[in-house]
């Protein structure tokens, strides 16, 4: 006989899988009514609750799962260093899962994440989650917190990429550019990461703000590799009106954008001003201006997030750090 699923009491019930398990377990905020009605419809499908989800959500299993899309980038290695200091002072272990891709992230989602039976919860780091997922994910006792991505029903640790993007893109208004490019996109394999976008709306805020047009043309992809960031520049600077800065969403793009600028006899800062965004360990030794990130705090805020939740303590709101910008050799006034 096929066992019942937790999805099809959701469904019977007319709740969702989250309600379903709060009633079974017993938890607060379920109504009387409702939580009679998922007993009822239960006991009825002959439904019985997985007892590994059941130990899961309530003792420690001192091991933390991670999943980062680039573990050998410099910015996932950071936030899993955060992340690990914070784990090792708990007598916590870290089980790293690599998901670099859509079709990869649907693994995870629908096939490695419920079955994790023996860890405390999951960090997820740039790892998109649907509210169904998340409902879905959580109702089975699955304890998650986000890093950088905001998915609704999880807590989340970040920057304001918005506000951090608005700032770097003032900072070139300030220093008297106006025609000013944007190297973007979406890094390759990845097609719904919103931070991208966060950091082009505050690129475009600062320029209406400023009371410029957003020049379409001056908006490309680099896809965030020093590559891409060399070919997006190659392209915006060979314009017959080339801009006068660019500002690059991470510092892997403004690198290939300086190499660009080289190799192309441009002058940076003289005739080209560039901006990143990250904080790179790489940006001051070359000069780099740019968004700097907490990023090791990152990883230990959502470890710290995790483990209350473990011990009773759930955080009711997402955490926002604080970001700062660096100005360097990359950017000065135009002449």
């Amino acid at each position: 006989m096929t066992k019942v699923t937790i999805r099809e009491v959701a469904a019977e019930a007319g709740v969702s899988v989250a309600t379903v398990s709060r009633a079974l377990r017993g938890l607060p905020s379920v109504s009387p009514a409702t939580r009679a009605r998922v007993e009822q419809v239960a006991a009825n499908l002959e439904y019985v609750p997985d007892p590994y989800a059941s130990r899961l959500a309530s003792s420690r299993a001192h091991t933390i799962l991670v999943a980062v899309p680039v573990p050998g980038q410099w910015y996932y290695a950071q936030v899993v260093t955060g992340v690990e200091a914070v784990a090792s002072d708990a007598g916590s272990d870290l089980q790293l899962h690599v998901v670099g891709d859509d079709a990869q992230r649907r693994r995870f989602i629908e096939d490695i994440l419920p079955g994790s039976r023996r860890v405390d919860g999951a960090i997820l780091v740039d790892i998109p989650l649907s509210p169904a997922d998340a409902a879905e994910l959580t109702g089975r006792g699955v304890r998650i917190v986000a890093v950088g991505q905001h998915t609704e029903g999880v807590v989340s640790v970040g920057i304001d990429n918005r506000q951090a993007a608005t700032d770097a893109t003032q900072l070139l208004l300030e220093l008297g550019h106006t025609r000013i490019g944007l190297l973007g996109g979406m890094p390759t394999g990845r097609s719904d990461l919103s931070i991208p976008g966060m950091r082009e709306i505050g690129f475009r805020d600062a320029l209406e703000a400023a009371g410029l047009r957003v020049d379409e043309d001056l908006i490309t992809n680099g896809n965030f590799s020093i590559d891409g960031g060399d070919d997006a520049a190659t392209h915006l600077l060979s314009l017959r009106e080339p801009p006068t800065a660019l500002f690059a969403l991470s510092d892997e793009m403004a690198v290939g954008a300086m190499g660009a600028a080289r190799r192309l006899g441009i002058d940076v800062p003289g005739q080209l001003c560039i901006v990143g965004f990250d904080g790179h360990e790489f940006s001051g030794a070359i000069g780099l201006t740019t968004v700097r990130q907490p990023v090791v705090e990152l990883g230990a805020s959502a470890a710290q997030a995790l483990l209350d939740a473990v011990n009773g303590k759930p955080w009711n709101e997402d955490k926002v750090l604080a970001h700062e910008l660096v100005e360097r050799d990359t950017t000065g006034r135009r002449g």
